[in-house]
């Protein structure tokens, strides 16, 4: 990739209602995706005029029990009147949710991830013409045992500018059902996994792990402040053999 280098993400886009996610659209081909939703997303800087671009994510996903594999659409759209010119598009994983491959995309070296995330992958578009959309097959897994997390940032070729993020946004349930062939994840919903060798849904995600007593309930109640960081340096894909 020629040289670029990621600016911050801000996001004051994470709500009460997220804190696991999964990707979207219904192009392709991932199964039992109900429509896209663009939840979770906000626009960060202004893009030139005539190009709006947005993403989407599946209103539901499916997770095997066993393999705990799930397949996801990521789209991003131009509803403007232009053409964007050169964008990319970034899928990143957080927590439970882990980005194993975007087809057509490249993965961001481990030390150019933002803070917290597990997994990304970035992928190079020419031009976006007006009105058009182009979908990418994610194959992910989630780990049913945590909550999950996914973001769809899109920034201009060169990663200095931030046109749209979406998430990170959590795709989850409340109603766990392990001996079942596959969990339905919904997106916006908060994972609740079932406690080991019990049915008691203990608390789980920022609360427990990350922040300090008496923070995780401010932090998950207000509409957000809390946003993805990149950092500064370049995000090196790794090389193919």
């Amino acid at each position: 990739m020629s040289s670029r280098r990621m600016t911050t993400i801000a996001g004051s886009l994470v709500t009460a209602s997220f804190s696991a996610v999964l990707i979207l659209s219904g192009t392709a081909g991932a199964d039992d995706q109900g429509p896209g939703s663009s939840k979770g997303g906000k626009v960060v800087d202004e893009a030139p005029d005539g190009v709006k671009l947005t993403t989407l994510l599946p209103e539901q996903i499916s997770v095997d029990n066993k393999s705990e594999k799930t397949d996801i659409t990521a789209t991003v759209k131009n509803e403007g009147t232009k053409d964007s010119g050169k964008i990319q598009l970034l899928v990143v994983g957080f927590d439970g949710l882990t980005v194993n491959s975007v087809q057509g995309c490249s993965s961001i070296a481990k030390s150019d991830l933002p803070e917290g995330s597990n997994s990304g992958f970035v992928c190079p578009i020419d031009n976006l013409a007006a009105g058009k959309s182009k979908s990418y097959a994610v194959d992910a897994s989630f780990d049913l045992d945590k909550p999950g997390k996914i973001c769809l940032p899109v920034q201009t070729g060169d990663g200095k500018k931030t046109y749209w993020q979406q998430g990170p946004v959590p795709f989850g349930t409340t109603n766990p059902s392990p001996n079942a062939p596959a969990t339905p994840l919904l997106l916006g919903t908060d994972n609740k996994p079932v406690a080991p060798g019990g049915d008691e849904l203990p608390k789980t995600g920022v609360a427990r792990d990350l922040l300090p007593a008496g923070a995780a309930g401010t932090a998950l109640m207000a509409a957000g402040v809390a946003g993805l960081w990149w950092s500064t340096r370049r995000p090196r894909a790794r090389q193919e053999v």
